[in-house]
Parts: structure tokens; sequence; C-alpha cells
């Protein structure tokens, strides 16, 4: 067993976490603690952005023909958030253990401007990079995502240490091979940071009627380029990334809250439960009433 890994199995001892299936907040705002006893298959599933940090069991990701495989000792950038197909699988039936760093708006803008006064930005980002990407964790990485992880079991510390820790993650991010996806969120003016600012708005307002016009209007764009920006960083035209979205809300309502088919429906913004119903079934091969049966 690795060093992390030790530490998150001594985090889940000390928080009696040994029931987890998902993730849980930590004392530190913005860090998740993964947990899950055994992989799942292949399934539709809407990654957030942020940094996730694997320590035990692997994961597959797909979109849209890419394929992605990270597992203990990697993280993963995800600078937007992107309905994709992922499954999961343990290591000698043990549990998948993980973090989940939120990016905080106002630090990052902190971090590139001072790295900006020092003229020393990352390399730009590859034209083919959507931002799924994943690596292996430095050195330097590895140390203070250890140095989180022990602040996590000392109250005092999460609560004193935790925040620097954390902002020195981000840096060490910024720094490091895939530090191009997180500056680029905080080029207000970049292609990326404005498709990730309407990203912001439907996932907020994603039960609303939202128009194509109406976003690309948001960020500034003919409607022309905002569909070939939003391609370009979600692989997903914008009506599409909708629909995935709400199937994915509804589907969260119906298993989490015990919601009927037709409600949730009705509160991700579709009017017609037999088009809900239809586009639920394609998409997750079952059928939503089938959920709560």
């Amino acid at each position: 067993m690795s060093a992390l890994a030790a530490l998150m199995n001594a985090y889940v001892e000390a928080k009696a976490l040994e029931q987890l299936e998902g993730s849980a907040r930590t004392a530190i705002p913005g860090v998740h603690f993964y947990r899950a006893s055994h992989g799942s298959p292949r399934q539709p599933f809407v990654y957030q952005s942020g940094i996730i940090i694997m320590a035990q069991g692997r994961k597959r990701i797909y979109l849209n023909g890419q394929q992605l495989d990270y597992g203990p000792g990697q993280y993963l950038v995800q600078g937007v958030p992107l309905p994709l197909e992922c499954e999961s699988h343990s290591d000698g039936n043990q549990p998948l253990l993980g973090i989940s760093i939120a990016v905080d708006a106002a630090l990052l803008q902190d971090l590139v401007s001072q790295l900006q006064a020092l003229k020393s930005c990352p390399a730009e980002r590859p034209r083919d990079d959507c931002g799924l990407t994943a690596d292996d964790l430095s050195a330097a990485m590895l140390d203070a995502t250890q140095r989180l992880l022990n602040a996590l079991l000392s109250d005092s510390e999460a609560a004193i240490l935790g925040a620097s820790i954390v902002r020195e993650l981000i840096f060490r991010v910024l720094t490091g091979p895939k530090g191009h996806i997180l500056f680029e969120l905080a080029q207000h003016d970049s292609h990326y940071a404005r498709i990730a600012k309407v990203l912001v708005h439907i996932h907020r307002d994603y039960a609303d009627t939202l128009s194509v016009e109406a976003l690309a209007e948001q960020a500034a764009m003919s409607v022309s380029a905002f569909h070939r920006a939003f391609r370009q960083v979600t692989r997903e035209s914008p009506l599409q990334y909708l629909k995935k979205l709400r199937l994915s809300k509804a589907r969260e309502l119906i298993l989490a809250e015990g919601r009927r088919a037709n409600e949730a429906a009705r509160m991700v913004g579709y009017s017609s439960p037999s088009q809900f119903s239809r586009e639920f079934k394609r998409h997750f091969k079952q059928a939503p009433r089938s959920l709560s049966a």
C-alpha cells in the first residue's frame, strides 16, 4: 500500500467513513473525499471541474471517442464540468479512494497574476486538448497531497493549515505539465474562459429555457463562433450538453430523493414526460421508472 493510500485509509477510519459510497465534504473548504467499496460498470456521468487525485483503484473515462485511464498516484485536471461515461475498477477488492479539490476563481486569479508578473506562464494548450487529461503526481504534488491528508486528520491543522496547502496544490498544478488548463480559466477573454462562464450558468439554471442565441450573447460571440468554441471545450453541442446534464440531474433526483419520473422530468426542464422517458432510456439504457421500482 502506498503512503498516499495509507493516509486515505487512516482518514476513513478516523471519520468512520467505511460505509461511504461516493463523495463527502471535508473540514477544508473545497476539498471532498471520495470512497467506493467496489468498481462500477461503464455509465453516463457528469464530471465536475477541479483537481482529482487517486490513491486507490482505477477509473476509465470515455468522451466522444477519447479514452482516459487514471489510477493511484495520478491526478486529473478538469477545467470545466463534462458529461461523459465512466467505469471504475478496484485493486485486490480494496475500496476506491481519492480526493477532489475545487479551484476557487479568486484564488486562481491571484496565483495567475503573480505568475504573470514573474513571467512564469505555462505553454499554450494543444489545439486538440479539451481539458480532459491526467498526469503522474510530481514529488512536490505528492508531498503537498500527503500534508493535506495529514491536516485532515487533525481539526486544528485542517482549520489553520488547510487553505494554504490547497493554495500550494493549485500552484503546483499551474506550474506543472497541465497548468495551461487552469491558466486559461483565469484569462477572461479566452474562448475557454468564456465557455467556462457559460457552463456555470447552464449548471445553475439548467431547468430554465436556455437558447443557444442567449448563451452565445452571454459569451460575447456569434452563434457560429460559440458553437465551435463550445464543441472544442466540451466535445458536445450546447443543446446536447444541456440534454445530458438534465438527464443526469433527473437521475440524481430519482435515486437520491426518491422523486417520481414525471416529477423529476418537470424539475429538470422537460415539458413532455414521454420525450423525457425516451431520451432517458436512450442515454442510460434503462427506463426512468425502473430506478424507483
